[in-house]
Order: C-alpha cells, then structure tokens, then sequence
C-alpha cells in the first residue's frame, strides 16, 4: 500500500555549492557546509543567514553542530578538524587531524567523541574532554572513507562507506572491523542506520546508481533501490516517518516507503546535484544541500 505523502516546499536558499546540512536539536537552524570553505548558520522560521563566516580557502566537506558543548565542528579538505562557539564564533581548537581531505564527521550522543574519516583511508575517535586527544585509529578501508555515522541503538559500534565498494562495522574499543558488508559495485558514498523493533539496518548509497538496505543479523543485502541516473550521494532514514530518502548527482531527491521499498516521490527542485540530507528527531522537515543551494520541505504522512 502506497504512502498518503504531501510535501510542503518551506524555502530555498540559494548559496555557494553545499557539502553538509545538520539541524540543531532545539533551534530553528541549519548548519551548512560549503564547497567555498564557509559555514553558515539559517534560520528557517525567520529565512535569514543569522552566522556566516570563512573556515579554510578549501572546502568545508562535513560541520556538525555539538549542542550540549554549543559547539560547531567542521572537517575540511586542508585535513584541519576546527571547532567554534556558535554564540560568539569563537575558535576554541584547531588540528591537523589527517592526511588528506576529511570528508565525514560524527559526533557521539553521549560521551565527549568525535569520530572523522578521510582520504587517507583511516578513521580517528578523537576525545575532546581529554584536549581532543586521538584515542583510536581504525583502519581497514583500501580507498577513500566517505562517510561514518554511529549506531543509534548501540553507541559503541559505527558504520563506514569507502570508495573501496564496502560498508565496514566496527566497535569503538577495537582498531579492525568487526565484518563488511559487500555487494556495490561500485564505491559507496553515503550511509544512515535504521532501527525497526530492536534489529539495525543499515541504508548506503553508491557511486553504482543504487541503494542498497541492509540486514545486519544476515548481513546481507535485503533490497536495492533502482531508479537514480547518477551516482546516488546522500541517503537517510527518516526517524519520524515511514520514508527512506536517497539525493543523488542526477539532481533527484527519491522518497521511497521504508517497509514495501516502493518508490513514493521524486522530487527536483532544479538546484543542481543534490549532496546532502540534514533532519532531526521529532519533526517533518527535511532539508537538502545541492549545488546552488539549499531547500527545506515538510513532509506530512496524511495517513498518520
């Protein structure tokens, strides 16, 4: 059976080219991470810029906002992890943190860690309550690490996509994998766990046009998602609604149903390769980082 989906456009905002978007847990912003090297804070009930400011001349690939520290953290291709107050835009840190363009940051729900991956194959915990000390290198990967995001279920344990055509599971006390999962054919952009009852699984999207949903216990292939005509950049699991979402260079957002894996909705708002997905907890919005800007929607389930 088939969503009832009635998608509200909320606004656009035409910028530079976005490489990440992250809404703030309690406020009416979107951090947004830009190709220039500049991080800007919206907000979307005024539809005003309310931060802007320059992080590095290279771009700024992943900034995520650490509420509870009032923090921003951005990682950026000059390998620089750099840390902000974004009430007064102080700089509190910066560190050469890899060896080549970071492209992903995630930050632990709880504890004091931040995980990074980057270019040069390797993934870093870093421990900011122990001056942003690197507690563990994990490594395992034969290509670019493109993005690393945490089990929301179990905090110990984390996802990674690599160009190298695999997703790798891992547990925050140890430097190897815990397995792989294999079958892209291609290198794998973007990742997002969901949760159904108490059994994770995992969304990827990948550089092979697909996306492809995961069963951890069998750790096998349940579905792939067909349909995108290029290389499919972004993904997420709605945490409020019954929705899978894939953007994908082909300038697409696709919105599929998270239990039938029919596709529901495309979507083009004609800003260019979509690039990012930003929603949190608790609300319908979703918003979108492409190549000439971003555009935040509302999505109402009418059968809810």
């Amino acid at each position: 059976m088939s969503l009832s989906l009635k998608i509200e456009k909320q606004f656009a905002q035409n910028t530079e080219r976005v490489k990440s978007v992250d809404l703030h847990p309690t406020q009416p912003w979107i951090l947004a991470s830009l190709y220039s090297g500049t991080v800007c804070i919206l907000n979307y009930e005024s539809q005003t810029i309310e931060k802007s400011f320059k992080v590095a001349d290279s771009p700024v690939r992943s900034a995520k906002f650490i509420a509870r520290e009032k923090w921003i953290v951005a990682g950026t291709d000059d390998a620089f992890i750099r840390v902000y107050n974004y009430e007064t835009m102080e700089k509190i840190i910066e560190f050469e943190a890899h060896k080549d363009f970071i492209r992903s940051v995630a930050v632990h729900p709880t504890l004091p860690y931040l995980l990074s991956a980057s270019d040069d194959k390797a993934i870093k915990l870093w421990n900011w309550e122990e001056g942003w000390k690197c507690t563990r290198i994990f490594e395992g990967h034969s290509h670019y690490v493109m993005q690393v995001a945490i089990n929301p279920k179990d905090t110990n344990t984390f996802a990674s996509g690599s160009l190298d055509g695999t997703i790798k599971i891992w547990n925050i006390g140890s430097s190897a994998p815990s397995f792989s999962l294999d079958g892209h054919s291609k290198g794998v952009n973007c990742i997002d766990y969901f949760i159904s009852g108490d059994k994770p699984y995992l969304l990827s999207g990948s550089d092979d046009y697909t996306a492809k949903f995961w069963d951890f216990e069998t750790k096998s292939c349940v579905r792939t998602l067909e349909g995108h005509e290029h290389n499919v950049s972004t993904v997420c699991v709605h945490p409020e609604l019954p929705i899978l979402i894939t953007g994908s260079e082909d300038g697409t957002v696709r919105i599929w149903h998270a239990a039938t894996f029919v596709l529901e909705n495309t979507l083009n708002y004609d800003l260019g390769r979509v690039w990012a997905v930003g929603y949190k907890k608790g609300s319908s919005q979703v918003v979108f980082g492409c190549d000439s800007g971003m555009v935040m929607i509302k999505i109402i389930d009418s059968d809810i």
